[in-house]
């Protein structure tokens, strides 16, 4: 099969990564794509939200599969526009994206499904949210209704926060048109937990459980990022939340989007926080998670390629899909100042030293004009180390994170250290 996959971060060189071991791939091309796709496939300087580009490459390469990475090309509707020109994609509609691409969306389908979640308000209108949260019995959560590359919201401790939060997305803009509205919520203390899927619609096959690590150092401090590293499975998650997660709200919020006549295909992934009352939704996301997904796909078992055509056609329940029983950790390496600004274009040195059982997917990186490996965003790499336990698996990440630099280099010293306690509480 000739397979094409659009995206390019650490996600997509993890898919990347296992779709080349499948025997049912004849070649895959990537677009844009990172150094670190390049031997795994052909490479294609066409950026995801060009469409014309896309269609014209599916067509040019006679593309059996399109698989779709990022979000904003989803809830763009890169996914309707490809199946209109006649290509089998894995990712969903424009429509049934709106369950990431609009809070207040996905909210409503909460409320009449009967899905746990935080109570809200919509808004759409800085002062009547600024009289609200004044008034409000609770402290609040303040969310861009739209994407913000998981950096629209803001926990806040109090009213003055959350006035400038509201002012900050919809007065000043920080997030663009993503900001137009916002959704305030209730906030919710407890440890998170992602619930990933593969689901056509009607069957669902559900992934291990997962754990990211959003503020940028030890001990859950600073500011958020898009995730600085992650560690499945979460052991101090029991059986009995873990099922609630999967029939209550995975289960239950596919089966709600069939139902509003939005079938749902491709890969579901709720965001969980355990409270003192029970599992509640913080997001719902459309797509693979980051830096999740490098460390759930070093634990699949079943050919990737498979299943992403299994979905895409509507036969999921054709395919059962297994995972080795493993612990993995994954660090992610940022460049210096991120999550605010950073610099580019530092040479990275160590990649050649790494382990041959430890991954290293690239999230943020080019080749320069010199051929060398150079940063080119926040977030430059990820870490997988495997192992029977929690504490192999973390042993293994970090001892190659240790042979890898390059100037300004960071990254937080503590993930899946509590892997089996939920000493992780945060509010969100």
């Amino acid at each position: 099969m000739n397979v094409l996959l659009l995206g390019s971060g650490g996600r997509e060189h993890a898919i990347a990564w296992k779709l080349s071991q499948s025997p049912k791939l004849s070649k895959l091309w990537i677009a844009p794509g990172n150094a670190g796709m390049e031997q795994l496939g052909e490479v294609v300087d066409v950026k995801v939200m060009d469409f014309d580009g896309v269609v014209a490459l599916a067509q040019r390469i006679h593309a059996d599969l399109v698989i779709v990475g990022p979000e904003d090309p989803l809830s763009a509707g890169i996914t309707d526009r490809l199946t209109a020109a006649g290509f089998r994609v894995f990712g969903p509609t424009a429509a049934a994206a709106r369950l990431e691409g609009s809070k207040d969306f996905a909210n409503q389908l909460m409320a009449n499904a009967g899905i746990a979640t935080s109570r809200s308000q919509t808004f759409d209108d800085p002062d009547a949210a600024k009289h609200y949260v004044r008034d409000c019995a609770y402290q609040v959560v303040i969310k861009a209704d739209g994407l913000a590359a998981g950096k629209g919201v803001t926990v806040c401790n109090d009213t003055t926060e959350a006035e400038a939060a509201i002012d900050r997305i919809m007065v000043d803009r920080a997030f663009g048109d993503a900001g137009v509205r916002i959704v305030v919520e209730e906030r919710m203390y407890g440890p998170e937990v992602s619930a990933h899927a593969f689901t056509d619609g009607v069957t669902i096959r559900h992934m291990p459980f997962s754990c990211d690590h959003k503020p940028v150092f030890d001990g859950n401090i600073g500011p958020n990022t898009g995730g600085m590293g992650a560690y499945s499975p979460p052991g101090w998650l029991d059986d009995t939340t873990a099922e609630a997660i999967r029939t209550d709200v995975t289960e239950l919020a596919v089966r709600a989007m069939a139902d509003s006549g939005n079938l749902y295909s491709g890969v579901i992934y709720p965001g969980m926080m355990v409270t003192a009352n029970g599992p509640r939704v913080i997001e719902f996301n459309g797509r693979f998670g980051d830096p999740e997904t490098e460390v759930l796909l070093p634990k699949l078992r079943t050919d990737l390629l498979e299943i992403c055509v299994a979905v895409a056609d509507g036969r999921l329940s054709e395919v059962p899909v297994e995972w080795d029983d493993v612990a993995t950790v994954g660090v992610m390496i940022a460049s210096g100042g991120y999550p605010d600004a950073y610099e580019t274009g530092k040479p990275i040195s160590g990649l050649d030293s790494i382990d041959e059982d430890v991954q290293v997917f690239i999230a943020g990186a080019k080749r320069d004009a010199q051929g060398r490996i150079v940063t080119s965003g926040g977030r430059v790499l990820c870490v997988v180390g495997r192992g029977a336990s929690m504490d192999e698996a973390r042993t293994r990440a970090y001892d190659n994170v240790a042979r890898i630099s390059f100037e300004g280099a960071h990254y937080r010293t503590d993930i899946g250290a509590t892997a089996d306690q939920p000493l992780e509480a945060v509010a969100r």
